[in-house]
């Protein structure tokens, strides 16, 4: 089993920053991506931003430019930089991790519980 926690949530207003924090801690796993996904009131649970363990991105058109994912490997931490936030940012933002155990050729999916972002106007 991997667990996930998240931390860096909060209340901000329109045009600030927030950093969200997920580590993922465990045994006999690695990592092969790392990423964060939101789910606001009402609509579906969304990707924002990912990354392989190669260090490849993915984003969604809504939020390039703004923010930024990054990965500590070592720490088994991915963040999110999130700069220029806009009330539509408004969300439970949840990291998902990507995780091979020993030498099992299978990908398990795990969630972290949830962090609330919430970007007032």
């Amino acid at each position: 089993q991997v667990q996930l926690v998240e931390s860096g949530g909060g209340l901000v207003q329109a045009g600030g920053s927030l950093r969200l924090s997920c580590a993922a801690s465990g045994s006999r796993f690695s990592i092969s991506a790392m990423g964060w996904y939101r789910q606001a009131p009402g609509k579906e649970r969304e990707l924002v931003a990912a990354e392989t363990s190669g260090g490849s991105t993915n984003y969604a058109d809504s939020v390039k430019d703004r923010f930024t994912i990054s990965r500590d490997n070592a720490k088994n931490t991915v963040y999110l930089d999130m700069n220029s936030l806009k009330p539509e940012d408004t969300a439970v933002y949840f990291c998902n991790a990507r995780v091979i155990f020993g030498g099992n050729p299978f990908e398990y999916i795990y969630w972290g519980q949830g962090t609330q972002v919430t970007v007032s106007s």
